[in-house]
């Protein structure tokens, strides 16, 4: 008698801006095993952030080994695998050799600002909006791959002939886990390609005036598809044969994983930075407010579904700032500690624009400031400074998105790393006067993506069974009243100001 085993369990490649994790997941979505990694954050410049892909890659094969041998778990025990990873990061590769011809340029990276000045000048910073959602920003990885093959030497011609590839970090490891230069699948999904200031919103496709427009030939493009399908199955990890079902980007993830189905669900990631989706239904809203809009996410055949994103670049980041180049933590846990010393911020102000502010402002000249500096501050005041300038520009994304949206948000659902600091969590609820919501499942973002593989493979009926999964943790009330809350945020207003047009 054959004894036979059904898959119980879908896996998550989790490739994210610090680190890459491999989880595995029940049906009822609980963690069975988790493996993570980190990797080199490389600033070859003032404003450079690079990766070296070759290092993620190896990484990646690590963990997904050792989540594996972990739980003692085989290949036939796992239904799927969902991709999710940060976006915008550019990799261009070798189609013969799989080699990188540069390193992973990183979202953060601000190397293409002068082209953004120079295709501003043209045609203002919205001139790509209505066929994008996206204003002209350093952020997005158009220009980055133009930049990367106007600075290798031969790589435009080489990459017009069709000889080099281009992928976010979704499509690179695709390709090099299904099979790389003997038959890899070179392709990405919609959120990832609308996150390339190359896709046509509502054609969800590649678009030739922006492919001219950004110099980018349309022979290095992955194939566009929905972030719910059987992409093919995986021939290089210890996960050989087990099908490919999913990839989103992990903002796109985590709203998955959060459940957020409805027109006007909300969600935050608190990682590296954090990022706002609101799901707008299957319905574009064109924001008038400075934010994004995106793709939420395509199960499959269904419509997709759109939402609006508010992207703060410097959040988490910021404690890891003030970790390791001012030494005032030991680890990044031992600030709300800090934090905790002092009543309050004593008047101080911290605006952490390394890299320009993203939304609502979009605006690459600002810089940081910390403002408010009187003799009485104190170490315990700026590290308090630092979490609460996460809630306050959290803020400013919020009351963009209720503008925009005509929706006024009745609760925040958290997840990310920083929702375990008490302090910062129940100060985004004063901040924000609702109540701050973090579920039972924190890691939302490779949840979502196993979610996605999930009901691609037919391991879930529909979107029903994920929203039976998902239950609260804890729930933060606003405790602060609202002349102090106001006083509070017009201060933060002022200090923001003060960060606009450092750089020339």
């Amino acid at each position: 008698m054959t004894n036979t085993i059904s898959p119980q369990y879908l896996g998550a490649l989790d490739q994210g801006t610090t680190s890459t994790r491999f989880m595995v997941f029940a049906r009822a979505g609980n963690v069975v095993a988790s493996a993570q990694k980190e990797h080199r954050q490389i600033y070859p410049n003032p404003g450079w952030v690079e990766h070296d892909p070759l290092e993620i890659l190896r990484n990646t094969h690590f963990v997904i080994a050792e989540a594996m041998d972990d739980a003692g778990l085989k290949p036939v025990e796992i239904a799927s695998v969902g991709i999710t990873n940060q976006r915008e990061t550019t990799v261009v590769w070798d189609r013969q050799t799989g080699a990188p011809i540069y390193n992973a340029i990183v979202w953060q990276d601000t190397r293409v600002a002068d082209a953004v000045a120079l295709l501003v000048k043209d045609g203002g910073q919205d001139r790509f909006r209505k066929q994008t959602g996206l204003p002209l920003s350093t952020y997005f990885s158009g220009l980055k791959i133009a930049w990367i093959l106007d600075h290798v030497e031969g790589a435009r011609g080489r990459a017009e002939k069709g000889e080099l590839l281009f992928g976010n970090i979704d499509a690179f490891l695709l390709w090099n886990l299904t099979g790389g230069a003997h038959g890899g699948i070179h392709a990405t999904d919609v959120t990832n390609a609308g996150r390339t200031q190359l896709m046509n919103l509502d054609t969800l496709a590649w678009d030739a005036e922006l492919l001219s427009a950004l110099n980018v030939p349309a022979a290095m493009l992955p194939e566009i598809r929905s972030s719910s399908e059987h992409y093919g199955d995986l021939s290089t990890t210890r996960l050989k044969g087990t099908p490919v079902c999913a990839m989103l980007g992990d903002q796109h993830a985590a709203l998955v994983g959060q459940t957020c189905f409805e027109p006007g669900e909300l969600k935050n990631t608190y990682g590296t930075g954090c990022f706002l989706l609101m799901n707008t239904g299957t319905e574009k809203v064109e924001s008038t407010s400075g934010l994004l809009t995106t793709l939420g996410y395509k199960f499959g055949k269904a419509a997709p579904v759109y939402a609006l994103e508010g992207s703060i670049a410097v959040t988490g980041s910021l404690v890891q700032w003030l970790r390791d180049n001012l030494g005032l933590i030991g680890k990044s846990e031992d600030i709300e500690a800090l934090a905790m010393t002092v009543p309050d911020n004593g008047g101080v102000f911290f605006v952490p624009a390394f890299s320009g502010l993203y939304a609502p402002w979009w605006r690459d000249s600002a810089r940081g400031t910390i403002c408010g500096l009187t003799r009485y501050a104190n170490k315990g005041h700026i590290a308090r400074a630092v979490l609460e300038s996460t809630a306050l520009q959290t803020r400013d994304v919020v009351e963009a998105m209720e503008s925009d949206s005509g929706i006024a948000l009745k609760q925040l659902r958290t997840d990310g790393g920083m929702v375990v600091n008490e302090t910062l969590m129940q100060f985004q609820a004063d901040i924000l006067n609702v109540p701050v919501v973090r579920p039972k499942m924190r890691e939302t973002t490779a949840l979502g993506a196993a979610y996605a593989a999930g009901l691609a493979c037919g391991f879930y009926k529909d979107t029903t069974d994920l929203v039976q999964n998902w239950a609260i943790d804890k729930t933060w009330n606003p405790a602060l009243d609202e002349t102090a809350r106001e006083r509070h945020y017009a201060k933060w207003k002022k200090a923001i100001t003060r960060s606009f047009d450092w750089e020339d």
